[in-house]
């Protein structure tokens, strides 16, 4: 499931410090020379793809980004110290153009890849510099050269890392919103979802992953039934599926059973694989079930499904039982994560064999 997530950032290399204009002053030398040290230069700003990172969502936060200036030079001979570097980590994939003109800059292809996207100030020359056989006395000094700013457009092609699955007016749009930056059409209209929608889920700073809600299946979709059977395809690419749930239907003649059953039949219809993904339970709008009846209905809903796998229960609407169930997706796809950038282990007994 392609999408864009984007960032507008600002960064500022630092300058460099100042020359410095000073003379020896040492007891019984009358005339000491020239002894004023170069600035130092500014720091530097890279960026860097990590792996471990997936979406631009920290960079919404925080847009401004400086590096320090270098130290201005001092006498005895002493240059400034180059000011400190930064490292912006991004995910791999990142495109950066400029904000302005949409050139293309950068792009972060591969893990671990760095890339310096503004240089330093070179720092100023002090008067040891200007030192020579005609001018033995310089006062002459230069001021550090200024760091490069830019404005910068951050562009990543994201793929959705969760799923979601339900009927129509299961709760999926609202979901998203309680727990992402996504902001969906949400109505009592079965069919409100009419394209899918995506949400960047921000767990912790530069810990984030990526959700999206696709259009309401109805039983028949994977014949092409509905508006659902579009999306069932970019379903394929995430790497954990949420079955959301109404336990709460508005009609008493809706069995909420029978409606996951239909769910669960039409990704088996569509793609065997796509059915055997991991795929989590999600209970929702139970804040609409009696508190006294909730303990019950749930174990009921579980028995008649013959579910054995993890089961959550939420309210979408109060963002009741939400955090857990985020803090949990997210453990999960950094799991997945690690297990794809694991090195495939080679078996001893032919590692003689590999090609040097």
């Amino acid at each position: 499931m392609k999408f864009v997530d984007e960032a507008y950032i600002d960064i500022a290399a630092g300058d460099g410090g100042n020359g410095c204009v000073s003379f020896r002053h040492e007891k019984y030398k009358e005339f000491g020379g020239p002894n004023g040290g170069d600035g130092g230069r500014g720091g530097h700003v890279f960026a860097v793809a990590d792996p471990n990172l997936n979406t631009l969502v920290d960079f919404r936060y925080s847009r401004r980004h400086e590096a320090k200036r270098g130290e201005h030079g001092m006498g005895s001979d002493m240059f400034g110290a180059a000011g400190a570097d930064i490292t912006l980590k991004v995910p791999v994939g990142t495109i950066f153009s400029d904000a302005e003109t949409g050139e293309v800059l950068y792009e972060l292809l591969n893990p671990g890849e760095l890339v310096t996207i503004a240089k330093g100030g070179d720092g100023g020359f002090g008067n040891l510099r200007f030192k020579s056989a005609i001018n033995r006395a310089p006062r002459q000094k230069t001021p550090g050269w200024p760091g490069e700013k830019k404005n910068l457009k951050l562009e990543l092609k994201v793929l959705a890392d969760v799923g979601l699955l339900g009927m129509p007016n299961a709760g999926k749009s609202t979901f998203i919103a309680a727990v992402s930056n996504a902001r969906p059409k949400i109505a009592d209209d079965p069919f409100t979802t009419l394209h899918p929608n995506l949400g960047v889920v921000r767990v912790a700073p530069e810990q984030s992953f990526v959700i999206a809600d696709i259009p309401g299946l109805i039983e028949g979709a994977s014949e092409g039934a509905g508006l659902g059977h579009q999306f069932l395809r970019h379903l394929q690419r995430t790497r954990l599926l949420l079955h959301i749930v109404d336990m709460a239907p508005f009609d008493d003649a809706v069995d909420p059973v029978a409606q996951a059953k239909a769910i669960v039949g039409e990704l088996k219809k569509y793609d065997q694989e796509l059915h055997d993904k991991p795929r989590w339970l999600v209970l929702n709008k139970l804040d609409m079930v009696p508190t006294e009846e909730r303990e019950q209905r749930v174990k009921d809903f579980v028995k008649r499904f013959k579910w054995k796998g993890p089961v959550f229960q939420i309210s979408a609407l109060t963002r009741e039982g939400c955090e857990p169930l985020i803090h949990a997706i997210y453990r999960h796809v950094q799991a997945e994560q690690r297990s794809e950038n694991t090195p495939e282990e080679i078996d001893p007994r032919f590692a003689g064999d590999a090609p040097d």
